[in-house]
């Protein structure tokens, strides 16, 4: 599973930092960003932006995109062999 935020959609409640703070952080400038290892993934709208999600944080990332208010996570989950890779 990958991740991403849309910055543009952001409205920095921090809700996605509170699910999964492994995968989520907000900077200074109040907006959320994704993590990857503990680096900051801070590149808003380029491959730069998506982080790898460990399984053990799959579910705390999709709750977190859930109860996104500003509906800026995307959930992109990895391929299976012979079956294309999924958006939610």
């Amino acid at each position: 599973m990958r991740v991403w935020i849309d910055q543009d959609l952001c409205t920095g409640d921090g809700l996605c930092e509170d699910h999964c703070p492994e995968a989520f952080t907000l900077l200074e400038d109040g907006i959320a960003y994704v993590v990857e290892r503990g680096i900051i993934q801070n590149d808003p709208g380029g491959a730069g932006s998506m982080a790898r999600v460990e399984p053990r944080h799959h579910k705390s990332v999709v709750e977190a995109a859930d109860v996104c208010p500003g509906e800026c996570i995307f959930i992109e989950l990895d391929e299976a062999p012979g079956v294309p890779a999924a958006i939610i």
